[in-house]
């Protein structure tokens, strides 16, 4: 690959910050905006200035306390978008293999490419619910790959893969000597039956993660890597060509809200509760979307029966108000992603627009 080759932008995030934005909005994939004004925090608690060293001591704490890791294990980055690139970068280098899954999140796609990795790919296929085949991930695995990533939930279906799973791709990793990157931004949302980690399955396990999808907390850009010490290290220094020094305040919010989860959870989980049986009413009426829909997390990716995506959602905009993310930002163009983090009235008004904009189609 050459330079001129390499992605130097992100297609998805320049359509989410330029087109998605909708009166009723369900192309975000993240709860809905946490007020700070529920946050019991005054303006003599903040400092603008604070320590310029590796890691904010409370927030290294708290973090590592949080993730069940020490604190060594702990890299803060500027949410999970940069907690990503941090460990891809430490992780590869030009002319290295980097194995994804298909579909993925676009920006891992576009860090990677940029980094000048050659990138392979292993499907997660919508008639197997998005679940990983580790059999296909060893007959893809090369000498050359030094990450497989992927991300748990899935983005964009929602999936869940099993700590077997992961286990038996991390023994498929070693084998080469690679390592294992999971985004778990949306595993906090797994309710009713809590997941742990996957950096606990192995220190070829790195995990990326944040306080922004499941807590609606994403202008405090909380996020962080779990590594085993000597590579968080490495991921520290490589910060330093890139952020340098976090933004303080922010810090001291995010020990607060920390020391505040519990609250904090409680409220997405009530937000999500009531989404989900407004999206449970809207597919039990449609034939013309079908596909697996998981039980956790903030997004379903189905897929249009007939037609072209790409004119649906136009319409669904220009007609209705409301907006849904294109599979082809995803590598499925027959598929759209919904979210239903949003306010619960919000959410429901677009759903409904959604279903009279499928109706539309067919008059």
């Amino acid at each position: 690959m050459t330079l001129a080759s390499r992605a130097t932008a992100s297609a998805y995030l320049e359509w989410a910050k330029l087109c998605s934005p909708a009166k009723y909005n369900l192309a975000t994939s993240g709860i809905m905006s946490y007020p700070l004004a529920e946050l019991p925090v005054s303006v003599e608690d903040l400092e603008i200035n604070g320590p310029t060293v590796y890691g904010y001591l409370p927030l290294q704490e708290r973090l590592a306390r949080k993730c069940g890791v020490a604190a060594d294990c702990v890299v803060a980055a500027t949410g999970t978008a940069m907690a990503n690139h941090l460990a891809m970068a430490a992780l590869l280098s030009p002319g290295d293999d980097a194995l994804v899954e298909q579909p993925t999140y676009g920006p891992i796609l576009e860090v990677a490419s940029y980094l000048g990795a050659n990138i392979l790919r292993f499907e997660r296929r919508a008639e197997d619910q998005f679940q990983i085949d580790p059999d296909e991930v060893a007959k893809k695995i090369t000498p050359k790959t030094r990450m497989i990533a992927l991300t748990n939930l899935h983005n964009p279906s929602g999936a869940l893969t099993s700590e077997e799973t992961l286990l038996r791709i991390g023994e498929i990793a070693a084998t080469v000597g690679a390592r294992v990157l999971v985004d778990e931004v949306y595993l906090d949302m797994v309710y009713d039956q809590p997941v742990r980690t996957s950096f606990h399955l192995g220190e070829c396990f790195v995990v990326t993660n944040s306080l922004t999808k499941a807590y609606g907390l994403s202008g405090l850009r909380c996020g962080w890597i779990l590594a085993e010490p000597a590579l968080a290290t490495r991921i520290w220094r490589l910060n330093d060509l890139f952020g340098a020094s976090p933004v303080h305040t922010s810090e001291l919010l995010s020990v607060i809200a920390l020391d505040h989860l519990q609250k904090i959870d409680a409220r997405a989980r009530g937000i999500l509760s009531a989404n989900r049986r407004a999206l449970d009413a809207f597919f039990a009426d449609r034939s013309d979307v079908a596909g697996f829909r998981s039980s956790w997390g903030t997004v379903t990716f189905p897929r249009l029966a007939q037609g072209s995506v790409k004119e649906f959602t136009h319409l669904l905009c220009a007609r209705f108000e409301t907006s849904v993310v294109p599979g082809e930002f995803f590598e499925m163009p027959d598929h759209f992603r919904i979210g239903i983090g949003g306010d619960p009235a919000m959410t429901a008004e677009g759903l409904e627009r959604l279903a009279q904009a499928l109706d539309a189609r067919a008059e």
